[in-house]
């Protein structure tokens, strides 16, 4: 796919070429930063490239390793990010995949200078990526530190985000979810939230500064959807704008709506971490994901996963899918996600066939072995028959109607359970070109 534009990429060299302007007290101040980071550029380049296979622009050498090795170790006479325009690299003129996977890996852990300027190029990076329909996000950790993939870019939406209780109000009201909070589990949940009860001050229209915490901004953004509340030791229900008398004494649900908030105000993969080992030590069957409760008990494709397609129709009917899942809108997300289907059987062409290249999916899948074989062989053909009788396309007018709509949560989960599996063998994140 060839979303990305050669302004995009122009800007983005002479970010690296240049550098960006960034405040500085009250004023501003230029800064640089070399994209392989701390390494040296050949062995950069080296974690990407086979360079030994690679040919030299000049006679004179065996390969491109020798040839790179004399102009930027032994001379260094190339020019500053010369590699962005070297045509062997198909970084100018090649697929978004191979130039979205040199950009995420100039922001890896073991390559960038943790005490450089990363996280501003990263986040000038990602507005200019952005602009054509991409975005690098902290896709896993190693030590703790944030490793980038990249993803199709989904603007949040303009509709206004809608706190636990209220998404689920009638389920509860008819008792489909339920479930309450210990006291230990209350505690844990609210020495979370007290860590990261920030205090920061603000400043009025009229320029008076004050103070204010984090649990102050949950309150306020509580009270556009309902007064805060708690029982009180009468057991009366009323009002509180105490953060621990609401995560003791109120509705476990609306303890769902505290951790949802604050998570607004933590946008860190800690903050989700450890609420959730809280949620699993508790053996609550909920999760914190991407900004909202949801059931542990579905199974969406993990950022890990979707980080190691390098496909961007792929990955992008995978995100579509899951958002429409989110959203409750279950029809959307099975045409979604049958459509991903689909194109997951053709991932390695044009190199191969259709056929052939479902069979090297599933021939990894099995490790060739004969009874995982025949099982994954048989849920393919399955799934295809499924897609072929039953109505799963709003517009394929002749096939079986989907009258119950909790048929769809079956269709969705069996064809999720193939694909999440599919995605972890697909040539370990290498393309076939």
């Amino acid at each position: 796919m060839n979303r990305i534009s050669e302004i995009t990429k122009r800007d983005i060299l002479d970010l690296f070429r240049s550098g960006i302007d960034i405040d500085d007290f009250l004023d501003k101040k230029r800064v640089t930063y070399l994209y392989f980071g701390r390494m040296e550029e050949i062995e950069f380049i080296k974690r990407l490239y086979d360079l030994k296979s690679m040919p030299s622009l000049y006679s004179r050498f065996p390969d491109a390793e020798s040839e790179i090795w004399q102009h930027t170790v032994n001379n260094d006479d190339y020019p500053l990010c010369w590699v962005f325009e070297d045509e062997r690299f198909h970084l100018q003129n090649g697929s978004d995949e191979v130039y979205l996977k040199f950009l995420c890996e100039i922001f890896h852990p073991t390559v960038r200078v943790e005490k450089g300027y990363w996280k501003e190029f990263l986040d000038e990076v990602n507005r200019l990526l952005q602009n054509d329909g991409y975005e690098l996000y902290p896709a896993e950790k190693i030590s703790n530190r944030n490793v980038y993939g990249w993803r199709i870019y989904q603007p949040e939406e303009k509709k206004m985000f809608i706190p636990y209780f209220l998404r689920n109000e009638k389920a509860i009201k008819e008792k489909k979810i339920k479930f309450t909070i210990k006291r230990s589990a209350r505690n844990q949940i609210y020495q979370l939230l007290e860590r990261y009860n920030d205090i920061y001050q603000e400043t009025s229209e009229t320029g008076w500064h004050y103070n204010i915490s984090t649990s102050d901004d949950v309150f306020k953004d509580m009270r556009q959807f309902y007064t805060p509340k708690c029982f009180n030791e009468q057991k009366q229900y009323v009002e509180t704008n105490s953060l621990q008398d609401f995560i003791y004494s109120s509705t476990p649900y609306c303890v769902m709506d505290a951790i949802e908030f604050f998570e607004k105000y933590n946008r860190s993969n800690d903050f989700e971490t450890q609420i959730n080992e809280i949620l699993k030590l508790n053996e609550f069957a909920l999760k914190l994901d991407n900004g909202k409760i949801v059931s542990a008990l579905d199974s969406p494709i993990k950022n890990t996963r979707l980080a190691s397609i390098q496909e961007a129709g792929l990955k992008e009917l995978l995100q579509e899918a899951n958002t429409y899942y989110e959203d409750e809108n279950l029809k959307i997300a099975v045409e979604k996600l049958w459509d991903a289907f689909e194109r997951l059987k053709s991932y390695y062409s044009p190199t191969l066939d259709k056929k052939k290249s479902i069979n090297r999916i599933i021939c990894d899948m099995s490790g060739n072995k004969a009874p995982y074989k025949e099982l994954f062989e048989e849920e393919f053909r399955e799934l295809t028959i499924i897609g072929n009788n039953f109505r799963i396309r709003h517009h394929e007018m002749t096939k079986t109607n989907i009258e119950d709509s909790r048929h769809y949560d079956y269709f969705y989960k069996r064809c999720l359970s193939l694909i999440s599996v599919a995605i972890q063998y697909l040539g370990n994140g290498v393309m076939v070109q």
